[in-house]
């Protein structure tokens, strides 16, 4: 970011009160909360490290990875010192090292559940990435070993600390446009497929649209309308050659029970990417809905809420640091991320018995 840009960022993280805590003037800690990225990869590299440039209260301190190449060029980008560097073997290590205080586990699906467990043997807060787990069995693991060692689990759902998402959400009480009626979420991109040794193409490792894109129109679902849903159903496409043994493409409804039910879909083959709910009087919508920059919100009385600068894990990132800190509330629990994985695995067993399931 520019620095006009930087300022402005900043000043819409302190000032709005579309965040949940917003964040404080006062007291700023004499010491940043020190954050270990476990695993290297493609969003490590591109969005959490650049983020952590930007956040007030917490920074990047340590790596851990199972590809060593990568290590140098990380430490001279970060100025990450030996002291700070551990590989999935030695990770057990950083117990004793008072510079990490975070570990942030952002590796493969699959992986969540052996990560966390470890991670919080350490003693170390943990912050996880989406999906959470393969199974809500894996998810309550977590959830034991983070609370057996007394530490602080959150799950990286960057899109409940995005101002846009957050107004949206607040419409559900405050009802502007009358009752819901009527909400559609979905979440997809465009492409034909990767490798079959990718992580995202096998089912085991927690590939395939429902898992890789599927939890944002199942949260955002959940999270605009401040309801939980009852029942899905849900089909589970594989049209693409590539895809062998996951989905491509699946659809699925949420029904909340009360009347309101939730069309969603989501692909990695092709481009959707919205969340638009419809009331009585109205209708309002986020598009993009999850995207990592341009979030936009728009109503159907022409209110436009432009996308903010900067990283929405910036936010993310702070606002799970202060919760932390014991100065605001954690906003996304792992009982959330619990959640979508409940309702993920229902949807798989809609679409192959072909009936709706009761959650």
């Amino acid at each position: 970011m520019d620095a006009l840009s930087r300022r402005r960022f900043l000043q819409l993280a302190g000032a709005t009160p579309l965040i949940a805590h917003p964040f404080l003037s006062h007291g700023a800690s004499t010491r940043k909360v020190g954050v270990a990225l476990l695993g290297l990869g493609g969003y490590s590299s591109g969005q959490l490290a650049p983020a952590l440039q930007f956040t007030r209260y917490c920074e990047l301190r340590g790596v851990i990875t199972g590809s060593p190449d990568k290590i140098p060029r990380w430490q001279r980008q970060y100025n990450i010192p030996d002291r700070n560097v551990y590989t999935y073997d030695t990770m057990a290590e950083i117990a004793n090292n008072p510079d990490i205080d975070v570990i942030y586990v952002v590796t493969p699906t699959g992986t969540h559940k052996d990560f966390v467990v470890r991670a919080a043997n350490t003693g170390k807060h943990v912050w996880c990435e989406k999906p959470m787990a393969m199974n809500v069995q894996e998810c309550d693991a977590m959830i034991a070993a983070c609370r057996n060692n007394g530490v602080m689990l959150s799950i990286g759902y960057r899109m409940q600390h995005e101002p846009n998402t957050r107004r949206m959400a607040s419409y559900a009480s405050l009802q502007p446009y009358g009752p819901m009626t009527g909400l559609e979420s979905f979440a997809g991109y465009g492409g034909n497929g990767r490798a079959q040794s990718n992580w995202r193409m096998q089912a085991d490792m927690g590939g395939g649209a429902l898992y890789d894109m599927g939890v944002y129109a199942i949260n955002g679902a959940r999270f605009i309308t401040r309801q939980e849903p009852v029942a899905v159903t849900g089909r589970l496409f594989k049209e693409h050659p590539a895809f062998i043994e996951v989905d491509d493409t699946t659809l699925f409804t949420l029904d909340f029970g009360n009347g309101l039910v939730a069309d969603c879909g989501t692909s990695v083959v092709k481009s959707f990417n919205y969340l638009k709910a419809s009331c009585a009087s109205g209708s309002y919508q986020l598009k993009p809905m999850q995207s990592y920059s341009g979030v936009e919100a728009t109503t159907s009385d022409g209110k436009h809420f432009p996308a903010i600068p900067g990283k929405q894990q910036t936010l993310q990132m702070d606002n799970d640091t202060l919760a932390i800190l014991g100065r605001g509330p954690a906003l996304v629990s792992a009982r959330e991320g619990r959640q979508d994985i409940h309702i993920v695995n229902a949807i798989f067993t809609a679409a192959r018995t072909g009936k709706a399931v009761s959650l």
